[in-house]
Order: C-alpha cells, then structure tokens, then sequence
C-alpha cells in the first residue's frame, strides 16, 4: 500500500494533522487501539485557539471563564467575563477528527500496531497479520512513549510523570472556573485540578501517584465511592531531537511539544501540526523545526518555571500566593493571562517593578529561574 503520508498515531494531533493534509494528499492513519479515547486527560483548551483551530463545536462539554487557586492556607480568583477555556471530550474530538479526516479520504488502520521501518517502508501488524505501507513521508504521532522517536533515533532529557484522572459526582456551583490547588503536602510533584463539567460531576487529576489524588477527592469533601471514572496516563517534560530524521517528523507528544506547567499538549502539538503540513506540501521536512520555534521558547521557557516549582518549599508557596493574590498582581495576570502562552503572563508580572522586587524577598534566586 502506497501513501504520500503514513501517520502513526491517531490521537488528537495524529487526527488533525490526518485534516490538514487529506484534502491534498493520499492519507494512512495507523492507529494501536480499536477506539478512540481513553487516556487520562482533562481536556481544557484554550478558548481562542480551539475557535482558530477550528476543532470540533460537539466536544465541547463546558466552558470556564475564571480560576480559583488555592494554597495551604489561602486563595483567590482570576476571572473575565468571556469564556477563557472549553472542556472538552477527548474521545469525541478525536472520533471527529478523524471522522473528518475520513471524508476527505484519509484511510484509517486501526487496531494496528507500528513495529519498525524496514527498508523505507513501515512494517505494522493488526492481529497476527503483518504488512508493509510504503509512503513518502512519515509522521510520528504516537505518544510520549513513541516509537517511530526510538526508530529515528531521538533523543529524550525529559521528566516523565505518572498522570491520573478521575470522574466523580458532588455538588459543583461554580461551574465556569476551575480549581487549581498547589499544596506539597499532598502533592509534592504537581498541582492538583477540578474541572467542572456541570453542577453534578467534575474531573479532578494530577500528576505523580494515585494516592495524591486520592488524598485530594479527600480534601476536596468529596467521596472515593463516588467516582465514576478512572483514567492514567504518563507525561514527558522535556526536550526530544531531532524532529526530522530523513523522510520522517514527529509531532505532538512524540515530539514533546507540551506544556512543561500544565503538562498539556493537545494545542502545541496542533500549533506545529500546521507548520509540519507546510513543510510536506514543499518537500522539505528540513524547515519543520524552525517554523516551530516559537513553540520551542514556550517549552524552554516552561521547564525553567517547572524547576522553580520543584525548588520552592510550601511556605514559599505560600508567601508567593500573597503576592499573587494582590489588587495590583491581579490586575497583570487578568490584562495579560494567555491560556496557551505561560510566558506572555509571566513576563508581565516580572516587568512590574513591585511585584518583582515582592518575588526576589521571597526567593532571592528567582531570576535565575526566568532568565
């Protein structure tokens, strides 16, 4: 079987690339599983790039117009009037992508399994059968755990997390914000989140142990005997190279385009799913990386703020919470919050002179981390 691309992977990036080039090309998408869905993932997405996107209205199952933080011993709230971020259905989104990809003429394997490339074609295996698909380029869309990265022999300096989710049934008022919690004596690895989905049922994950989020429901009042739902999965925080090896990219979370503070990866892996059709539309896998180097910054950018979490105990947590709380922090986070951008956020408050001058009294090492 002949393709001008094979992708591996058919999760929500594997899927909107599928759409991306299926209009223009001959599509295979290989995809493990028999179905879609299924990993542990929350499924909030910024509000103005799942609109640009143009992703699927029908996965959308909430919308959030503010934040609660909590510490320890304290909180306060962000919030605009407009909707900020949709939660979304995975399993939807992804069956609709590629339902989509399907109609424009993608051609879908699923259930079938990538082994190893073999003398310029994929050697993939769907029961006990083998066989060959032969295409002009190759795309690795398979996870954290990818595959086609180890055939191309990437390299990977990442922390890998341990993600879990679940859904439990409580009583929600607040329907339109999410509920971030940053204490180290339950987690000492993560924060901990509570997304409504409406007044009855929530999802409530976090990364590290199932007993952190446990300890969490628990803090949270809400019962272990009401969840309906569990889901797992695993996270790369990092950085893994080269994207392009020959006639072969990665994309998504193959790549590690994730978010190093919210381990999100849906919408950096869809930002540089555009540029990699860019690059397959010209030939040349070659220009791929560079036209992802904004992406690039906001993970460098990122793993900075992930090691200044790690160094803070939860006093300092606490002290920051103070400063963040503030009319005047406020004020910045609310003008310059960005779903998808962390940095634009961040820069503001280090450029307000007090804020700042608040930070170095807290952690003197602070810039060390943000520069």
């Amino acid at each position: 079987m002949k393709y001008d691309v094979a992708i591996i992977g058919g999760g929500p990036v594997g899927n909107y690339l599928a759409n991306l080039l299926a209009s223009e090309f001959k599509v295979a998408v290989v995809e493990a599983k028999n179905s879609f869905g299924g990993k542990a993932c929350t499924g909030i997405l910024g509000a103005e790039n799942y609109e640009k996107l143009n992703l699927p209205k029908e996965a959308i199952v909430n919308k959030l117009r503010g934040a609660v933080f909590y510490s320890r011993i304290q909180s306060f709230e962000i919030e605009r009037p407009a909707s900020q971020a949709y939660v979304v259905d995975r399993k939807i989104l992804e069956r609709k992508l590629a339902e989509n990809a399907i109609k424009k003429g993608a051609e879908y394997y699923m259930g079938t399994r990538f082994l190893e490339f073999k003398n310029g074609k994929a050697i993939v295996q769907r029961f006990n059968e083998r066989f060959e698909i032969e295409a002009d380029f190759y795309v690795g869309a398979d996870g954290v755990g990818s595959k086609v990265a180890q055939e191309i022999g990437a390299k990977t300096d990442a922390e890998f997390l341990s993600g879990y989710e679940v859904e439990v049934v409580g009583d929600f008022k607040k329907t339109d914000f999410v509920e971030i919690w940053v204490n180290k004596e339950i987690n000492n690895e993560f924060f901990m989140w509570l997304a409504p989905i409406d007044e009855s049922t929530a999802r409530l994950g976090t990364f590290g142990t199932y007993d952190a989020l446990l300890r969490f429901v628990r803090l949270r009042l809400l019962k272990e005997t009401n969840i309906v739902e569990i889901k797992t999965g695993n996270v790369g925080l990092g950085v893994r190279k080269p994207w392009v090896r020959g006639n072969v990219a990665l994309v998504g979370d193959a790549a590690l385009q994730i978010k190093p503070l919210t381990a999100g990866g849906i919408v950096y892996g869809m930002l540089c799913a555009h540029a990699l059709r860019y690059s397959i539309r010209r030939g040349n896998l070659n220009v791929y990386e560079d036209l992802c180097k904004d992406i690039k910054k906001q993970i460098t950018f990122g793993l900075r703020i992930r090691r200044l979490f790690k160094a803070l105990n939860q006093d300092q947590i606490e002290k920051f919470f103070e400063i963040f709380s503030s009319k005047e922090a406020k004020e910045v986070i609310e003008s310059y919050a960005d779903f998808d951008d962390h940095k634009k956020t961040i820069t503001a408050l280090v450029k307000n002179p007090k804020l700042l001058a608040r930070g170095l009294r807290v952690f003197p090492m602070l810039l060390r981390y943000l520069v």
